[in-house]
């Protein structure tokens, strides 16, 4: 059973997390047989959900809840009370502001590409995005931070992940970043990614000084590979491996 709980939006999720929880492994038929929704039917649906906001792991048919199960750390910083958890279907909208105050800056290509997937789709939280995790960091509930990771489509290259992440412009400077990173990047080395790389223009130098304090690598650069307010930008990739 594990140690700490995590919050839970609805009854029936905490139903399902506890029953699981309380029995350290139980099989869909068992979850079905323990009658514990009023609608059946729905227990695949929230299970999926609750797989992909990381409270539930599957093996072989077998659920357990998760070792990190959306658990909530709460650090003190410079005076101010930062929560860091995984992000919830509500938090598409504060998640879409931080984006796009971050690509306004005309810094992060990458930013302003996910922030229009985001809006286009409305959902941060789907059975079908299991190859996407969202991390915030929010002060008094509103997000001021996103950390995203998510895994290319292709399969030779399933094995590596994609890092976005950016902070309110207001809060930078005080490890908000470096604490948001350091939650994403334990999440994907537990799911058994190999790699995680970020790509940015050579223009943000302190984007990439963040990386390289952190321990990340430039692997290559693209040469005129952005052109922004009219002028060619090289693009840095860059990439730190998990052990």
């Amino acid at each position: 059973m594990s140690s700490q709980q995590p919050t839970f939006e609805t009854r029936d999720r905490r139903r399902l997390y506890e029953f699981i929880d309380s029995r350290a492994e139980v099989t869909h038929d068992e979850l079905v047989d323990a009658d514990l929704l009023t609608d059946p039917d729905r227990y695949r649906q929230l299970v999926a959900v609750m797989k992909r906001d990381g409270l539930l792991e599957e093996d072989d048919g077998v659920l357990r809840t998760a070792l990190d199960a959306g658990i909530e750390e709460v650090h003190r910083i410079d005076g101010t009370e930062v929560t860091i958890r995984p992000a919830r279907q509500e938090d598409i909208s504060g998640i879409i502001g931080v984006m796009k105050q971050v690509a306004s800056e005309k810094r992060y290509i990458v930013a302003e590409n996910v922030a229009q997937e985001l809006a286009a789709d409305s959902a941060l939280v789907r059975n079908d995005l299991e190859n996407r995790r969202f991390f915030v960091a929010t002060v008094d509930d509103e997000v001021v931070s996103w950390c995203g990771v998510e895994q290319p489509a292709l399969e030779k290259l399933e094995h590596n992940a994609e890092l976005t992440l950016g902070v309110l412009e207001e809060y930078r400077g005080n490890d908000i970043g470096s604490h948001l990173m350091a939650r994403a990047l334990s999440w994907a080395r537990e799911d058994g990614f190999h790699k995680v790389y970020n790509s940015i223009p050579a223009t943000n130098a302190s984007g990439i000084e963040f990386l390289e304090e952190h321990g990340w690598d430039t692997e290559a650069i693209r040469r005129d590979h952005y052109r922004i307010d009219g002028e060619f930008v090289d693009e840095v990739m860059m990439a730190t491996e998990l052990e």
